[in-house]
């Protein structure tokens, strides 16, 4: 049975999404590096999903379609981690308390399975949130 788990989101860099990047936005390699996930072994669990499935990930802010990973390294299973760029903008708080960079840290999320939803690539995602369509 699937569910819909709270968890604590945390976002960051990684070298695969700078390497995507150089490659160009609009490429699918980028919406794989950055359009992803991370939770622990627990957090599958809770959900009732399998690993490498598509997610909705929803906060205050927003929602979004990413691809659910098993975390690369240890963490906890109330935390969650994505990639920063436009799928984790999604569901982040917008204000940049005059820092120019929105908070990326401590975002509370929902995440439960997306079904036949797909992950979007980035220059989809962006035009679909500027219309108001996520």
């Amino acid at each position: 049975m699937a569910n819909k788990i709270k968890l604590n989101l945390i976002s960051g860099r990684t070298i695969q999404q700078g390497v995507s990047m150089e490659g160009g936005k609009e490429k699918p390699a980028y919406r794989d590096a950055a359009g992803i996930i991370e939770l622990s072994s627990e957090g599958f669990e809770k959900l009732g999903a399998w690993r490498n499935t598509n997610v909705r990930v929803s906060s205050e802010f927003g929602s979004v379609v990413v691809k659910a990973v098993e975390a690369l390294q240890a963490l906890p299973a109330e935390t969650a981690w994505m990639p920063m760029g436009p799928w984790a903008n999604q569901v982040t708080d917008p204000n940049t308390y005059s820092t120019g960079m929105p908070t990326f840290k401590g975002v509370p999320i929902e995440v439960e399975p997306a079904g036949d939803e797909s992950v979007l690539g980035s220059i989809e995602l962006v035009q679909k949130a500027v219309r108001g369509e996520l």
